[in-house]
């Protein structure tokens, strides 16, 4: 019987996280990686195909594990304007709860190398962008967003503004005042605006 592997792909993905978080996506590399964990170099390139392949997967895997918990922030709101204030609170509870998957995601994914990622990576992330921005638009069209300017505010309201409150704390090394949430679910209702009897919660996006 074949020994099971000392050390498996998620505790790489974490000790990539760690080093990411710590000194950005340069830190990151397959001998620093097996370091951190104590791993000979062979463990890590027996699961990646190179740095690439792995900042795409540690990049992925941080992004894809935040949005599921955004779009179901969104979706279980009982209107549209609701939604939306879920959906900041979202950003800075996520954040708060992953710090160190949180200082990653101030970076973005051609600073973790996307232009050298494999295909098969690339399309995984172009999905995501894909739900991210028909959630959005759902979002703002339940909201009765009818113009760029209207659209805009929602994007603003629910993406823009919780991610500033968490990077301004974030890149200072401080951690979150217990009342981020409260004050980004109040800037966003301030942003959406009252709430109209049209309002529904918006259909839950397509995964691709």
């Amino acid at each position: 019987m074949a020994r099971p592997s000392r050390f498996d792909v998620q505790q790489l993905l974490d000790a990539a996280v760690k080093l990411a978080a710590a000194g950005g996506p340069a830190a990151v590399s397959m001998s620093a990686v097996a370091m951190e964990v104590g791993a000979p170099s062979g463990s890590v390139y027996h699961r990646f195909a190179g740095r690439a392949t792995l900042l795409a997967e540690v990049w992925l895997r941080t992004v894809e594990n935040f949005q599921e918990g955004y779009f179901a922030a969104i979706e279980a709101g009982v209107d549209a304007r609701q939604a939306g204030c879920a959906a900041a609170r979202h950003v800075v509870a996520w954040s708060r709860a992953h710090p160190q998957e949180a200082a990653l995601l101030l970076y973005g994914a051609e600073e973790f190398g996307r232009a050298d990622w494999p295909e098969e990576h690339r399309r995984r992330a172009d999905r995501g962008n894909r739900r991210v921005r028909d959630a959005l638009a759902s979002l703002a069209a339940a909201l009765g967003a009818d113009c760029r300017q209207a659209t805009e505010r929602v994007a603003l309201a629910v993406i823009d503004l919780p991610l500033s409150l968490v990077r301004r704390h974030l890149r200072a090394g401080a951690s979150l005042p217990a009342y981020a949430e409260d004050l980004a679910e109040e800037c966003t209702a301030a942003l959406l605006g009252s709430p109209t009897a049209s309002a529904s919660v918006p259909t839950a996006p397509a995964t691709g």
